[in-house]
């Protein structure tokens, strides 16, 4: 019989005091890109430090410039935690609202995942770039802010629902998950869109998903909080966390981190931390 999951344990083992912001051989090197939506920064910091890599932040527009392979051969993994291609003080005029991500940055991201490069999305990313398709297709899933595409499909914008209280569980053995029992969590959760056909699930909420238990994302915009007036959706999916690869890389998405709660729940804190070790070992292999 294998001995108890020690969360305390695992989460310090290879952690070092103070901001690791240097490139070292021995641990895994983290690229953590952020922008596009609120966050409380100093919080969600104190759990990247806490995981125990060495790592380094930038922030959209800079971002887009960055993903050259010279910049980016010494990172292991890059976690996305940004929501670019939105322009909020544009909401009424949809050729504003809606930013096309640079030619040149799309083809250095596709590039890197080419080549081999492990990639972790959290929370909001989900919503990221909607006017280019092909980045659903990296992560497994879509947020939409406004009525739009999904594989070719027209569909109604997404939902939301802050404060949530649920329960995660796994869906399956897997070496992110493994030894994690079940746990009950207050966060933020979404009616959006899911590639099932398309991801590896890891894990699930008992949350039902459903129309009348989210709010509409477009009323939100129109001044609207927590509102669901004139706005219908299909049931969703309860997949809060999968895996997939893309290309040579391998790549993981968590719906977990709308706030504080979220970033100091130990297996959260955990899930993130095998998340972008598990993406860094699978993607050498996709790479032999």
């Amino acid at each position: 019989m294998s001995e108890p999951l020690d969360i305390h344990k695992e989460l310090e083992d290879g952690r070092k005091p103070g901001n690791q912001t240097f490139f070292k051989n021995d641990t895994n090197n983290l690229l953590v890109v952020t922008r596009g939506h609120p966050f409380e920064r100093d919080n969600f910091f104190n759990m990247i430090d806490s995981l125990g890599f060495d790592w380094s932040h930038i922030e959209h527009p800079a971002a887009q410039s960055f993903f050259k392979k010279e910049n980016l051969k010494k990172f292991d993994a890059i976690l996305f935690y940004d929501m670019p291609g939105l322009n909020f003080d544009e909401i009424e005029d949809d050729s504003k609202f809606f930013i096309r991500p640079p030619q040149e940055y799309k083809d250095d991201f596709l590039e890197r995942l080419s080549e081999g490069k492990g990639c972790v999305f959290l929370h909001h990313s989900i919503a990221g770039w909607p006017m280019w398709d092909e980045y659903s297709n990296i992560i497994g899933g879509k947020f939409l802010y406004k009525t739009g595409n999904i594989k070719g499909k027209k569909s109604p914008d997404s939902g939301y629902r802050h404060f949530v209280n649920y329960r995660v569980s796994s869906v399956s053995e897997h070496p992110i998950t493994k030894g994690i029992n079940d746990f009950e969590i207050e966060d933020e959760l979404y009616l959006s869109h899911v590639f099932e056909d398309d991801i590896n699930p890891i894990l699930k909420s008992n949350y039902t998903f459903v129309r009348d238990n989210f709010y509409s994302a477009t009323n939100a915009l129109n001044g609207k909080l927590n509102s669901n007036e004139g706005w219908d959706h299909p049931d969703g999916s309860n997949i809060v966390g999968w895996t997939k690869s893309y290309k040579k890389s391998a790549i993981t998405y968590l719906q977990f981190g709308d706030g504080v709660k979220s970033y100091e729940n130990k297996n959260v804190r955990l899930l993130l931390k095998r998340s972008i070790n598990w993406v860094v070992k699978e993607t050498k292999q996709l790479k032999n």
